[in-house]
């Protein structure tokens, strides 16, 4: 059974501790990323186990900006028909459940309207953001949903407000998704994905003081703490 995202919560004595040494994560990442949702429970598992001992935040990665320009020579994947198998292999692999024949019946056009409305989400708080991220996986992984369609993404919100009430201002949600305040900061997470030169997700960076940890691509939570264990 998938497990539901753990909270973050984040106070005085927390942010203190991050600054004084703690763990500072940033997740590179795109709702649309069949290997995310395959991390899916490694990334909640290392929250729950480090929660009060770690920061975080999401930088959403652009997966697909459009068809004509997406070419991922690693998977040879360069139409939506060829997304399907992809999903099967992380399926299998991570035994996580993916709806792939979404991708030959309604494929989605671009992953931008759906890391647009994580960026929106997150203008309300860090909370509204995680969660919804995690809920547009589900949406389109799971229940095979288009999260590329406007419908979707409001349809996605507005379920989240009805299981967690008073994450989302759902009014404030949809004028966001037109602004331009929100496309900027779309804007400054796709700079950062190409100024730090990530080009495979998830990605994973760690860091303690000076200490700089890059973990990159699909990996169980055992191989995560490792990593932590040795930081």
């Amino acid at each position: 059974m998938q497990e539901a995202p753990v909270k973050q919560k984040v106070n005085k004595k927390q942010a203190s501790q991050v600054q004084s040494g703690q763990l500072e994560v940033v997740y590179y990442t795109d709702p649309l990323c069949c290997w995310s949702w395959a991390f899916e429970p490694a990334w909640q598992q290392l929250l729950q186990e480090y929660q009060g001992r770690i920061s975080w935040r999401y930088c959403m990665g652009g997966l697909l900006a459009e068809w004509r320009a997406y070419h991922d020579t690693m998977n040879a994947v360069s139409k939506p028909v060829q997304m399907g198998p992809l999903w099967m292999q992380a399926s299998q692999v991570s035994g996580q459940p993916m709806n792939d024949r979404i991708w030959f019946l309604d494929p989605p056009a671009s992953s931008y309207p759906a890391c647009l409305a994580v960026k929106c989400a997150g203008m309300q708080s860090e909370q509204a953001a995680h969660l919804y991220l995690y809920a547009l996986r589900a949406a389109i992984m799971k229940d095979g949903k288009n999260i590329a369609k406007k419908a979707v993404l409001l349809e996605t919100a507005a379920a989240l407000t009805a299981e967690h009430p008073g994450c989302l201002d759902l009014k404030q949600f949809e004028a966001d998704l037109g602004s331009e305040q929100a496309m900027q900061l779309l804007k400054q997470d796709l700079q950062e994905v190409s100024y730090r030169n990530i080009n495979r997700l998830p990605t994973l960076v760690v860091k303690q003081g000076e200490r700089r940890v890059v973990i990159t691509g699909y990996r169980p939570f055992e191989v995560l703490k490792d990593v932590i264990s040795q930081m």
